[in-house]
């Protein structure tokens, strides 16, 4: 009877085994149609200002010193494509003081603001307060907060964009409407590492806009507003005005969707 069983029990494994991919196979299929748009050595294909950005130890790193302390946000753009739809990855460690996001679909505030960018941003900070909401930096603010799904209101008066402050308060964007729940920010926070590795992920589509950390699902924006919205633009990393701090990127991979 023990050998019938044993025989039975090593049948079912090996058939699992034939179905089931493999953990490197299943991360080889997670990576298909990626390509990386930095070589860890040098900073080939991206744009910044040197006093901020170097590479190290294989990584982007932005850091703001004492002695260089800014007055406005500054970005190191990627500078060989504007992605339209795609899906971006990449690790991100960022100092507990410091401020950073992932600017994508972007305008260059050029000539009067060389390295600003003004667009949609995946917000990471190393307190974890704003990591995985969609800010759009130097427009409409805040468009979803980290835990939202939320849907940004159609506009149809092109003024709009010359008076964006009326529409916004406390810094969030007032023509949006949350339509769902992706779990409380705070419970969402403990997924986030605090001054370690972690990776974020987005997938941008359309008008809908996907920020995931650690595989987490952390902000859900359907963007109808087709006025103030993107469909394509610069990519850029972000140093932001405020202490001393440091952020370093690395393993910075993209696909694009069609």
């Amino acid at each position: 009877m023990k050998t019938y069983y044993h025989r039975f029990i090593w049948l079912f494994v090996s058939l699992l085994a034939l179905q089931a991919p493999s953990f490197g196979q299943k991360n080889k299929q997670s990576e298909k149609g990626f390509k990386s748009i930095f070589n860890g050595t040098s900073l080939q294909g991206w744009e910044g200002d040197p006093t901020y950005w170097r590479v190290e130890n294989g990584s982007i790193v932005g850091e703001i010193t004492p002695a260089t302390l800014l007055k406005r946000n500054t970005f190191i753009i990627y500078r060989d494509a504007k992605p339209s739809d795609f899906e971006l990855k990449c690790e991100v460690k960022i100092s507990k003081e410091g401020n950073t996001g992932i600017n994508y679909r972007s305008e260059e505030l050029l000539p009067d603001l060389p390295f600003a960018l003004k667009g949609y941003q995946a917000d990471i900070d190393g307190a974890i307060r704003y990591t995985g909401q969609n800010y759009e930096e130097r427009g409409r603010t805040t468009l979803g907060y980290r835990g939202e799904i939320v849907n940004v209101n159609e506009q149809t008066d092109p003024e709009v964009k010359n008076n964006l402050r009326a529409y916004s308060a406390r810094n969030a964007w007032l023509p949006r409407k949350v339509t769902g729940s992706l779990g409380n920010s705070d419970t969402l926070k403990t997924k986030i590492k605090s001054e370690d590795w972690n990776e974020v992920h987005l997938i941008v589509k359309g008008n809908r806009l996907l920020h995931y950390v650690n595989g987490v699902l952390m902000s859900d924006v359907t963007d109808l507003d087709k006025v103030n919205g993107k469909s394509e633009g610069w990519l850029g990393v972000q140093v932001h005005v405020g202490p001393p701090m440091k952020v370093a990127y690395r393993n910075i991979r993209i696909k694009n969707l069609k």
